[in-house]
């Protein structure tokens, strides 16, 4: 058991994705409001992306802006990389875990509100490809 346990092991750490990331949880915003701005940088270099989101007028910008630069400092930070040569290769926001509120109606009633989070990843990756 101990050996198949340490084979699987090696071979997760062997498929491991080395690229430079960065995870903001708990966002307290929709996904669906979040992926509309997502689709802006996707793709771009990072430079690129920050003036795109500068000039952006959506609330979600904020937390996007944090995420990428904070992925640009991992880069440059563990990897080494120049923030210039870094572009970004995936952006996502998933579903967060979702706050569940009650408004009062007449008549004793209740309806619910669903007060949504959200998870947002931005993987980089150098011009050159993988390092």
């Amino acid at each position: 058991m101990a050996t198949r346990v340490k084979t699987r092991a090696a071979a997760r750490a062997e498929n491991r994705d080395t690229r430079p990331k960065a995870v903001a949880r708990h966002i307290r915003m929709s996904p669906y409001k979040v992926r509309t701005v997502l689709a802006l940088v996707r793709g771009k270099s990072v430079n690129e992306a920050l003036a795109i989101l500068e000039h952006t007028p959506k609330i979600s910008r904020e937390p996007i802006e944090k995420v990428i630069k904070s992925a640009a400092a991992n880069a440059e930070h563990n990897g080494g990389h120049a923030r210039s040569e870094l572009f970004i290769a995936e952006v996502f926001a998933d579903q967060g875990p979702t706050l569940k509120r009650m408004q009062p109606v007449s008549k004793g009633r209740g309806h619910s509100i669903l007060k949504r989070t959200s998870h947002i990843t931005v993987i980089l990756d150098a011009i050159g490809g993988k390092e």
